[in-house]
């Protein structure tokens, strides 16, 4: 939740929030002062909250023993400090009194919710992968997921474990577990009782759920939700049926705003919100629950509703929109924040908003620790603390000279986006360059589509017809907040990548406290705000890198790059610069969201020539996303004949594209732009005509490994840098291509078939690499890259890089010679 209130701030939401102001009882005026001083922030409450908040992240991953001592340790220290405290009058203060009895409570109460999350059977069966006969009680809304290149699609949602039989034998039980499961789980519903047969496997250390449960049979259903349940089911329904006329990404942004359903979200929108800082508006965040209530008190106090009617009102408000959004730890956190932020810009005093921001989390921290140990948490705690704190003294700077709704425009998102900063290069590896902007430009159209997502939610029961008028009228603004995302996703600079080390967190954090001292200062100055500004949007547009080396260096896009390979997972894509904007695709990876993506970020808008060096999936189900957005010339494939499934999805997809298909001859010469390459391979026999293109991870398939060895291989040149790309080909493959007196020697190569240990040590030699750039997935099934690998290849003197380890990686030439940018921090 980046920032969870700009939508009750801007857009004409802020009126109803001084609507608001007016109707609650403060203590004081809003702005307290002394003598024309601003009073200082109420923070007493504030270590207690820290400490209680470290507690249920060590606890969980802590021995039992251990932890339950130190929460006897912590009562004691408490107990003594408290009675020092009045014997010498707060020589010791009260707060740490407090801190003291709060780690205790918290420590016990997380000690309890963890021995009952792992007691019983459940994490038992788990370490024996056992198989059992499981009753479960659906918890969240099923959630379809894909895993790219080999696997279908499956489902995955959380439950609770409420009877397990195993050999005849039934006991009863309430474990959370996560379940997966095939796509007939996907009509499953909250409230549920199902029964199905599963296999257990564990969960890590820390986690809420018990086990992990692979569905190996449908659910069958036991028992009907709840009335709350289905209710909350059949208007979430009629949401979707309200919007299904609206283009995709409409259709699936309106009930992610509204209700947090992000079930029909596509997965590259989920990613462009991700880059520009949106992606608080695709979960249940603060900014529903503010905007739903700042417009129903508004629309109460226009009616004649006063004094205790109003908060009573707000209460039925939030509990009505828990259920509707369901009441996950998630919601129920948003809920909290999203009404201790709303009290804290309406009654606009700082002193009081810090200790609610604290007794919000300790009271969320008592109930469910488990969320203490959740990015989600940490962003919306900062994100609220930082527009009551810091919100006000920022709007107020830029308040000197912009107008009043314009300074709280800008100052808000600023403030949150500050105060979630160091979280998030925590989280994502980056740090958003266009978030505050794009916050800014989507404010107005963010209340709109939720209140009119909200009016087609209620109506839908009466009338499916009468629900679509509002729903399409969300659709409208969805619009222009889909266009916003998308657009300043694909800015070249709008992210930069930081490390998400304890040392690149720690700087990112020193330079937020910074800037938080200096902000103030430096907003009610005009042209210094200007001139920053300018700066910023400068950088967006055209970000500058410093000059690269050997070594290994973070920021991207890469000024100098000559070639990126792209971080596709388990897979191959790479990037061939051909011109500015321009460049050519060698394999396209396994997933079209990851190729369009590296793309993208590279800048690229043309793509004359994509070349699919084999017909496997993990190279080619991802060149669909090469053509997002951009124009594609040409697909270049193997020669020989190819009859398998991908074969058939790469030609009935250029066949709809209009995007025509040739085959590669041995020996072929091509250049595009400052790129031109020389076909080297395959050498010697193609693959099987009747091969089927299965993916030969670990080359055991003698099917695959054909496939495999009908590689596609090239010898690229580009500013005098030679690049030799080899597709997957096989060790037999390598020694064809030695034979056949080609010259190997290149500056970069990319190892082939992910750098499995399927490889001739004299054909690396042969290359003889500066650079040798290996694609692989992290954590894969295959072992890949083999140790045997990677030894060779540093025996012949080349630097090795993998995507696994440092994401997507580029070759630059700049002044300075050859060097390597990483589009993330090695892990």
């Amino acid at each position: 939740m980046t920032a969870p209130l700009l939508g009750a701030v801007t857009g004409g939401a802020d009126r109803l929030v001084e609507v608001v102001r007016t109707s609650i009882r403060a203590g004081d005026n809003g702005t307290p002062t002394r003598h024309g001083v601003r009073a200082p922030v109420d923070a007493r409450l504030v270590p207690v909250a820290v400490t209680g908040w470290l507690c249920t992240l060590v606890v969980p991953v802590a021995p039992v023993v251990p932890a339950a001592g130190g929460a006897v340790v912590a009562a004691l220290a408490g107990v003594v400090l408290l009675g020092r405290r009045y014997q010498r009058r707060g020589a010791l203060g009260l707060s740490a009194a407090v801190a003291c009895l709060g780690a205790a409570v918290l420590t016990a109460v997380t000690l309890l919710h963890v021995s009952a999350a792992r007691s019983g059977p459940v994490p038992v069966l788990a370490a024996e992968a056992a198989v059992a006969t499981t009753e479960l009680m659906v918890r969240t809304d099923p959630r379809v997921r894909s895993s790219p290149g080999h696997r279908s699609t499956y489902v995955v949602l959380e439950a609770d474990v409420l009877r397990l039989t195993r050999r005849g034998v039934t006991t009863a039980v309430r474990t959370p577990v996560v379940v997966t499961g095939p796509a007939t789980w996907s009509e499953v519903e909250v409230g549920q009782r199902v029964r199905a047969v599963t296999r257990f496997a564990p969960t890590d250390q820390g986690e809420r759920a018990a086990a992990v449960l692979a569905a190996r049979s449908a659910p069958a259903l036991i028992a009907r939700a709840g009335p709350l349940d289905r209710v909350a089911s059949r208007l979430r329904a009629g949401l979707r049926a309200a919007v299904a006329g609206l283009p995709a990404n409409e259709r699936g942004l309106v009930p992610a705003l509204v209700v947090g359903d992000v079930s029909r979200m596509p997965e590259q929108l989920e990613e462009d919100f991700r880059t520009a800082g949106l992606s608080h508006l695709t979960a249940v965040s603060g900014t529903n629950l503010t905007i739903l209530l700042a417009f129903v008190l508004g629309a109460a106090r226009w009616a004649g509703v006063r004094s205790w009617g109003l908060p009573l009102i707000g209460a039925g408000c939030a509990m009505g929109f828990v259920v509707l959004a369901r009441p996950e730890p998630s919601v129920l956190r948003a809920a909290a924040m999203g009404v201790v932020g709303l009290a804290g810009l309406a009654v606009g005093s700082r002193r009081h908003g810090v200790p609610a921001v604290a007794c919000a989390v300790l009271v969320l921290l008592m109930v469910d620790p488990w969320l203490g140990r959740t990015y989600g948490f940490a962003l919306s705690v900062l994100a609220t603390a930082g527009i009551i704190v810091l919100g006000p003294p920022f709007s107020e700077a830029l308040a000197r000279w912009l107008p009043r709704f314009a300074a709280t425009a800008v100052g808000v998102p600023l403030a949150a986006q500050v105060a979630c900063t160091p979280v998030v290069a925590v989280l994502s590896a980056s740090v958003s360059a266009v978030a505050v902007v794009a916050n800014m430009l989507v404010a107005p159209a963010v209340t709109p589509a939720t209140v009119l997502g909200i009016a087609a939610t209620l109506v839908s029961p009466v009338s499916l017809t009468g629900a679509c008028v509002p729903g399409h009228l969300a659709g409208y603004a969805a619009r222009w907040i889909v266009e916003i995302g998308t657009r300043a996703a694909r800015m070249p600079g709008a992210s930069l990548t930081w490390p998400s080390s304890a040392l690149g967190v720690g700087v990112l954090t020193l330079l937020c406290v910074a800037a938080v001292v200096l902000a103030p200062r430096l907003l009610r100055r005009r042209g210094v705000t200007l001139a920053l500004a300018g700066s910023l949007v400068a950088w967006i547009v055209h970000p500058v890198q410093p000059p690269a080396s050997l070594g290994l260096l973070t920021g991207w896009p890469p000024t100098g790059w000559v070639v990126v390979a792209c971080d596709v997972g388990q897979g191959d894509a790479l990037v061939l610069r051909a011109g500015p904007r321009s460049a050519v695709v060698v394999d396209t990876g396994p997933d079209p969201a990851y190729v369009d993506r590296c793309l993208t970020s590279l800048g690229v808008r043309q793509v004359p020539y994509v070349l699919l060096t084999h017909f496997h999936a993990d190279h080619t189900t991802g060149l669909p996303g090469v053509a997002r957005g951009r124009v594609v010339g040409e697909v270049g494939i193997r020669p020989g004949a190819a009859t398998g499934d991908d074969a058939r999805r790469v030609h009935d997809w250029a066949d709809s594209a209009g995007v025509p298909v040739a085959a590669v001859a041995i020996g072929e010469e091509r250049q595009v732009g400052a790129l031109s390459w020389k076909v080297l391979g395959p050498a010697g026999r193609l693959a099987d005509p009747e091969s089927r293109g299965v993916e030969a991870g670990s080359g055991d398939s003698e099917e695959g490994a054909a496939e495999n060895d009908s590689s596609v291989v090239i010898l690229a040149r580009i500013q005098g840098i030679s690049v030799l790309v080899t597709g997957d080909v096989e060790p037999t493959g390598q020694r064809r291509l030695l034979s056949s007196g080609a010259d190997l020697h290149a500056t970069v190569l990319k190892v082939p078939h992910h750098g499995s240990r399927y490889q001739d040590p004299d054909f690396l030699r042969a290359v003889g690499a500066r650079i040798a750039m290996i694609s692989v997935g992290a954590d894969n099934d295959y072992g890949h890259p083999a140790p045997s690998t990677i030894a060779t290849l540093a025996s012949v003197g080349a630097r090795v890089v993998r995507t696994d380890e440092s994401g997507a990686m580029a070759v630059v030439k700049d002044g300075t010679g050859l060097g390597l940018v990483a589009r993330s921090p090695p892990r």
